[in-house]
């Protein structure tokens, strides 16, 4: 596209302050990051290569933990072949499928900005065309929609539970990034689409393969969404410049980062105390315990790291502390199948 090229002219007048560590060109990237679809990525000419760039296998973990979750929320998963093969395919539904559907259309409908903040990604640098991207958005939709109604023959539904359910993430997924809604514009409501989509998603599609989905887990795993918003929020801070530039609401641009912090870990250890409240006043003392005991490690890391400079440390404490946020998501799930 000519319009591209002329972008990227553009951009080169810059070429000064656009050399945060962050932003160079990708020379020197590694070919991990290029395959992860992580910041550091190597310019790659290799078309698939460039297809699961877009896809963030990165992105995927927190999703197939998800359905491990609902899995052993359900209370029925036995180690039979079949059961395994039944949530492998949840999985590739969950993350390749319909995660990798999200990444690729939030990269497209991200384009313009990405041509000034990285414009060595795959889609503002070229390296993919307009019809490529979009053929790979609706091959994993429909690949992601067709294996949840898969699922759904396979575990013998009356009502197409998992299929309904992946239409309405992949629904929520194009709001997130499309305009004219375009939710990632509102830190609250964004933020917390995304802990939905992490948490809650792919914990009822587990739950509905093996057992049923009940009105109280909707409920419970909803509220737990909201350590998700938290999560969210902590990549927040290191764009804050872009996003008051481009008018994005975000949490840290809306109350400036020393409160944002605050919201954030509120959101993160609030919810998991409230849920462990809950687990004690469902006769679950010792789980309660156990998602208590795994909160004060968080709230260590939440001092140590976070809590002094959110954009020096967020890596560190993201891999530090989530641990034991996804932990405690097993001892919640493993709680309530009793």
């Amino acid at each position: 596209g000519q319009r591209l090229v002329v972008k990227a002219t553009e951009t080169d007048k810059n070429e000064v302050r656009t050399k945060a560590p962050d932003k160079a060109p990708a020379e020197s990237g590694s070919s991990i990051n290029q395959i992860l679809g992580i910041k550091g990525a190597k310019q790659e000419t290799n078309k698939w290569k460039i297809r699961v760039q877009l896809a963030k296998p990165v992105t995927w973990p927190p999703l197939v933990w998800g359905v491990v979750c609902g899995t052993a929320a359900s209370g029925n998963f036995h180690w039979t072949g079949e059961n395994v093969a039944k949530s492998i395919v949840c999985m590739i539904m969950s993350g390749p499928c319909l995660t990798g559907y999200t990444q690729t259309i939030n990269d497209w409908y991200d384009r313009e900005i990405d041509a000034i903040n990285e414009p060595y990604r795959p889609i503002p640098s070229g390296a993919i065309s307009k019809d490529e991207v979009l053929t790979q958005i609706w091959v994993l939709l429909l690949a992601g929609v067709g294996l949840a109604g898969l699922l759904d023959v396979w575990a013998g539904h009356n009502y197409p539970v998992i299929f309904y359910l992946a239409i309405g993430g992949s629904l929520v997924s194009y709001i997130y990034s499309a305009p004219p809604l375009k939710l990632k514009q509102n830190g609250w409501i964004g933020n917390y689409a995304l802990g939905v989509s992490y948490i809650s998603l792919p914990w009822w599609a587990g739950q509905a393969l093996f057992g049923t989905l009940t009105a109280d887990i909707v409920v419970l795993t909803l509220l737990y969404s909201i350590a998700g918003l938290g999560i969210g929020i902590v990549n927040d801070f290191k764009s804050v410049e872009g996003d008051r530039e481009l008018g994005l609401q975000s949490i840290p641009v809306a109350f400036g980062s020393e409160t944002a912090k605050w919201i954030c870990v509120g959101a993160i250890d609030i919810t998991q105390i409230a849920v462990a409240g809950y687990l004690l006043g469902a006769g679950k003392p010792y789980y309660a315990l156990a998602l208590l005991g795994l909160i004060v490690p968080q709230v260590f890391f939440q001092l140590k790291y976070f809590l002094r400079d959110p954009v020096k440390y967020d890596v560190k404490y993201q891999a530090s502390a989530q641990p034991f946020l996804v932990l405690g998501l097993l001892v919640t799930a493993l709680a309530t199948s009793h």
